[in-house]
């Protein structure tokens, strides 16, 4: 079994870059004031997928930027280590793109919707990796029931 890989910040900072350029790429691509129109009146089932797939993306990449912000802020003393594993989770089943929605969406936003479940993906793994890191290290509760017994019956019992 391989020993997971630690985060650090040079990890971090260069994920957090590549999730703005995508975020970028995903806010362009999915401006709806002119995406709408090119789909046509009469296209309401593409209309409708446009819709879905664009919030669907937009909310992986948000949470994807929250999860790397939360971990910038752990590195910069602004989180501790047991706030960072309470509230900077990542949703492991956040929902893919819905391929009847895909089919009906231009080539171009299908792949850019690919990069970011791909992206998402790799932050779940690191996150998934980061939290299992040391799974021989005793968990709180553990450590809570050792204190306990060492209480209830001292040493040389």
């Amino acid at each position: 079994m391989t020993k997971p890989a630690t985060i650090n910040p040079r990890i971090i900072e260069g994920l957090y870059c590549e999730a703005l350029v995508l975020s970028d790429e995903v806010r362009a691509a999915f401006d709806l004031s002119g995406r709408l129109d090119e789909t046509g009146r009469g296209e309401s089932a593409a209309r409708v997928a446009l819709s879905c797939e664009a919030l669907r993306t937009t909310t992986r990449m948000m949470h994807a930027i929250a999860w790397l912000l939360n971990h910038r802020a752990y590195f910069a003393g602004e989180l501790s280590e047991f706030q960072l594993r309470r509230h900077g989770r990542l949703a492991p089943d956040y929902p893919t793109a819905d391929p009847e929605r895909l089919a009906l969406l231009h080539v171009d936003l299908r792949s850019l919707i690919a990069a970011t479940e791909r992206f998402y993906a790799r932050l779940v793994r690191i996150d998934r990796g980061w939290r299992e890191r040391d799974p021989a290290t005793p968990g709180a509760i553990d450590r809570l029931r050792e204190r306990l017994q060492q209480a209830v019956m001292p040493p040389g019992r």
